[in-house]
């Protein structure tokens, strides 16, 4: 199956405090979006990436990818103005031969080939996977600072990406959120909602989502490990 992918990068990032956006951060040398990139082209899955972007963002991201040579990058579009709006312009952008297609974070610069092949597998197969961790800490339902109830761990998963979906579901969730008004923080769950099953493949927890200052310093780390571990 024809495979692209979707890359999310028109945030803001206003939770990493910086006045450089959290994608444009250097990690090792090089901006996380490159990272980001580097990883995602380097899966032989993968025939071709879309990277969504700000408007004011688009001829930075051009140089960028030429500068750090990216291949797979078939198409540049604009952002919305929340994430799922992004995402349909992203799908917009699809060749007509495609039939697969995954979205990535572009702060997830950590992600292995391995869990990218993982997750498109499941979804060629399944027709709808997203890449998640067993939750470590113990989970509680707060409201106005009172616990109301205490969730059981063994049930309970931290999701990532990338999430890949045969085109049509994908397609057809987002078409029925439209219409129906609603929003969702990532795709897997727009897809739950409009009634298709969801398989989750298991990660590593690694594959950190950069949002804070800590999450860079945990990255670097985790870079230099991985760096090590090549060598």
């Amino acid at each position: 199956m024809q495979t692209e992918v979707i890359i999310v990068a028109a945030g803001s990032g206003s939770r990493m405090g910086s006045q450089i956006k959290k994608q444009y951060l250097p990690l090792d040398g090089a901006p996380i979006l490159v990272r980001t990139l580097q990883a995602l082209s380097a899966c032989p899955s993968i025939d071709r990436m879309i990277l969504v972007v700000s408007a004011d963002d688009r001829e930075y991201v051009q140089t960028l990818i030429a500068d750090h040579g990216v291949e797979k990058v078939g198409a540049i579009v604009e952002g919305g103005q929340e994430r799922q709006d992004s995402v349909r312009h992203g799908l917009d952008a699809l060749l007509a031969t495609t039939e697969l297609v995954a979205v990535h974070d572009a702060a997830r610069p950590l992600v292995t080939t391995d869990e990218v092949e993982a997750v498109l597998e499941a979804a060629r197969v399944r027709g709808a996977a997203t890449l998640g961790v067993a939750v470590k800490d113990t989970i509680k339902r707060v409201e106005q600072q009172l616990v109301s109830e205490t969730l059981p761990r063994n049930q309970l998963f931290a999701v990532h990406t990338p999430q890949a979906f045969h085109r049509s579901i994908l397609e057809a969730a987002h078409a029925r959120s439209v219409l129906a008004g609603g929003l969702g923080t990532d795709d897997a769950s727009l897809v739950e909602w409009a009634g298709y099953p969801v398989l989750l493949i298991e990660g590593n927890y690694t594959n950190i989502k950069i949002t804070t200052p800590d999450d860079l310093i945990i990255a670097e780390a985790l870079w230099k490990l991985k760096g090590e571990h090549v060598r």
